[in-house]
């Protein structure tokens, strides 16, 4: 059975906490739950050939949430103190402040329906120095790569966060939540001419792997890849052309441009595109898209969601049609639907909402080398940096990293300056070839939604989209 972790449980009792429910849960209430965390990062960052920034941060607290109705009381408190505590959930109470108390209800530990990842702080087996040599020796395989590299920055960073989510009828999960990030880029230059490049990748593993994988120096080799390719590439062209998009860290496109546009509160409150027309056909036939926390390891993945809901599979869009919407507990009750175990929050100080997971497009059954031959004169984005999107109008625009221009079916040359510009619930309509070769992100996804952040994945087969709007420099 799953209790309290060591580091919490020294400090705050079951009794204190069956307390705290009784007081802050009125018998009208929806809904309540206690969300106990603690924390601990640390990071190191390596510029000018010197590991330069090194930071380390432990962070402890409760939420107390009451719902009812569509009004939800949320209080926090970083003080472990009873009467901080029992002023906490008073707090919380005030959104529902009617009929009187729910009958107390005893912790009950429960079993956890996943166990994705290990239970470890990941930063236990590597030590500061042993990751300070690290950075140092990526820093010289950068450089030892290509003379015309003249710049390289390098950061390793992980986190054990340690939750407990104790539910309104007094059921216990706590989660226990490694995570891993590893990020370098490189500046080069030639002839007055400077790019980057970048590469980075991560997940919720031990830092072991990271020195003992060589994720990190491939990691190392394709940032200096990139910044070179940068080098020689050409303007990009502008105008209305097919874009085929290469698997793994493309799927963001998916993410921005329809993802949040599938989570519940914004089709409850009829504030997405997607609102009310599930059942329609969204996409063209072919297109299956999953939103899916269970996946072992993952960035994104967690084994119960932040109300003590476990993860699944969500199925949304299945061969185009749009079949179901990312759930909380509140915007599901209210929809009339079940939770998909998509309630996220950033920290015990903020709201529970509903969020992404590891997201992406199903794979097909088109090899890729024959998506890339169907391009007459288009347009092969292989990887991406930033982007944006507008929730309500379903309008995105991306950026590319790495892009090059396509005619006849062959590569020309790498080409920068590529901004791709389109409608999410559009661009779907347009996909006309799905490659057999699906690749999920390398782990390096935050997604921010009202003022917080939390780690997610992407992934996408190789695809082919007939037409989309690509805003270059060309003249």
């Amino acid at each position: 059975m799953n209790t309290l972790p060591s580091s919490l449980s020294q400090q705050i009792s079951e009794t204190t906490l069956s307390q705290m429910l009784h007081q802050m849960t009125p018998a009208g209430a929806d809904d309540a739950d206690l969300y106990i965390q603690h924390s601990i990062s640390e990071s190191l960052a390596l510029e000018e050939g010197r590991v330069k920034h090194v930071s380390a941060s432990t962070s402890q607290g409760i939420g107390a949430r009451v719902i009812q109705g569509e009004a939800s009381g949320h209080a926090y408190t970083d003080s472990f103190d009873a009467a901080a505590l029992m002023d906490t959930a008073k707090a919380a109470r005030a959104i529902a402040n009617s009929g009187k108390d729910l009958a107390p209800q005893a912790i009950r530990p429960q079993a956890l329906k996943h166990g994705l990842y290990p239970a470890n702080n990941p930063m236990q087996q590597v030590n500061m120095e042993t990751r300070k040599l690290l950075l140092e020796k990526l820093d010289a395989l950068a450089r030892s790569i290509d003379p015309r590299v003249k710049q390289v920055s390098a950061s390793v960073g992980s986190s054990f966060k340690q939750v407990q989510i104790i539910c309104m009828n007094g059921a216990s999960f706590v989660d226990e939540r490694p995570l891993v990030r590893f990020n370098i880029s490189v500046v080069v230059e030639a002839n007055g001419k400077r790019e980057t490049g970048g590469a980075g990748g991560g997940g919720r593993f031990d830092l072991q792997r990271l020195l003992e994988s060589g994720e990190a120096e491939r990691l190392t080799r394709e940032a200096v890849r990139m910044a070179l390719l940068n080098l020689d590439a050409e303007a990009a062209p502008a105008g209305a052309m097919p874009v085929v998009l290469g698997p793994g860290w493309p799927g963001i496109l998916l993410h921005e441009a329809i993802g949040h546009g599938l989570e519940g509160d914004f089709n409850r409150k009829g504030t997405s595109v997607f609102a009310g027309i599930l059942g329609k056909q969204i996409a063209s036939k072919g297109v299956t898209v999953v939103d899916d926390g269970s996946i072992a390891e993952r960035r994104g993945s967690l084994n119960v969601d932040d109300e003590g809901t476990a993860t699944q599979c969500t199925t949304l869009i299945e061969d185009g049609v749009l079949v179901g919407y990312l759930q909380d507990k509140q915007n599901a009750r209210l929809m009339g639907v079940a939770p998909t175990g998509n309630g996220r929050r950033e920290s015990y100080a903020d709201p529970v909402l509903p969020r992404m997971t590891n997201t992406f497009m199903l794979a097909g059954q088109d090899k890729p080398d024959d998506i890339l031959a169907s391009l007459d004169d288009g347009i092969y984005a292989v990887n991406f940096g930033g982007g944006q999107v507008d929730i309500t109008s379903g309008k995105f625009v991306f950026t590319t990293s790495e892009a090059y221009r396509v005619k006849n079916g062959q590569i020309q040359h790498p080409v920068k300056g590529v901004t791709l510009i389109g409608s999410g619930h559009e661009v779907l309509k347009k996909v006309s070839m799905i490659g057999n070769d699906l690749e999920l992100d390398p782990g390096v996804g935050t997604c921010g939604k009202a003022g917080q952040s939390v780690p997610v994945g992407v992934g996408l087969p190789t695809i082919r989209i007939d037409e989309l709007t690509i805003g270059g420099t060309e003249a």
